[in-house]
């Protein structure tokens, strides 16, 4: 049974803002794939992400640089023909949008069009506004993401909490609110400090989604296979881990395995 105040029969960028005015908290997860997709959409999420951490859990990659333009339209493609209620936002990959408004215009264009996703994310403040309202003026809607932004993580060097001292920290909320003012639907917060993150929700408008920023915003975001337990050797505090997919998946394939070999698998109900 459900547990959301309202029931949204397709949610948009206006329902998560209406959650938030009502007090209700915003549910979010990745997805990458059809399959995967269409089970945690119709389990009631509000929010499917289809993240550049693609470039890690799909790919392989250390960081979420590498993947392009062209993958993520893929990734975004398999996901919305799998979803029928949650609203779909797609990461916008490192380079297709930083310095370059036009470039960055034309790639959440692309990812409309092409994937036929309901929203883009991008990664920054102040740095990118130039690109965030070149992209709304086309009626893109836009999800901004501050705090840890993987993208520039050579920059940072580390994936530790950010925001810890005073300068960043006002220059996150100043970057908040530009991003408010410039016209995004919503933020992701990601890996900054509790008290900091809920001063931001609770002094801007629009929807305010944490990853590791603790419970005082609007709504929460993991990563999918993180959730499952698909990705065992990652161990953040901010994950709670809902099963152990890993080790039941190796259970399986090891059983497998073994019925090939000992002539078990196929018995005589299994074959034609």
């Amino acid at each position: 049974m459900s547990v959301s105040k309202s029931d949204f029969k397709k949610v948009t960028t206006n329902s998560v803002q209406e959650m938030k005015r009502q007090g209700e908290k915003i549910s979010m997860l990745t997805a990458y794939d059809f399959t995967l997709a269409g089970i945690v959409d119709k389990s009631g999420i509000d929010v499917i992400l289809v993240g550049d951490s693609a470039s890690n859990v799909m790919a392989g990659h250390e960081t979420t640089l590498p993947i392009t333009l062209d993958q993520m339209i893929y990734h975004a493609s398999s996901v919305v023909r799998a979803v029928q209620r949650a609203l779909v936002v797609v990461d916008l990959p490192f380079g297709s949008y930083q310095g370059n408004s036009k470039e960055a215009l034309s790639s959440a264009i692309r990812i409309m069009k092409e994937s036929g996703g309901h929203a883009v994310k991008l990664e920054g403040g102040v740095e990118i506004i130039d690109s965030i309202k070149r992209i709304l003026t086309a009626g893109i809607p836009v999800m901004g993401h501050l705090g840890l932004t993987p993208q520039s993580i050579y920059k940072f060097g580390t994936y530790t909490v950010r925001a810890k001292k005073e300068a960043e920290a006002e220059k996150l909320i100043e970057d908040a609110k530009e991003l408010e003012k410039a016209g995004c639907f919503a933020l992701v917060l990601e890996k900054i400090p509790a008290e900091l993150a809920q001063k931001v929700a609770e002094n801007l408008s629009i929807p305010v989604i944490g990853i590791g920023a603790g419970a005082g915003v609007d709504g929460q975001v993991l990563v999918l296979h993180d959730l499952l337990g698909m990705t065992h050797e990652f161990h953040p505090r901010f994950l709670r881990r809902y099963l152990d997919l890993y080790t039941l998946i190796n259970g399986a394939i090891q059983q497998y395995v073994e019925d090939v070999k000992s002539h078990d698998f196929p018995n005589e109900k299994e074959q034609y």
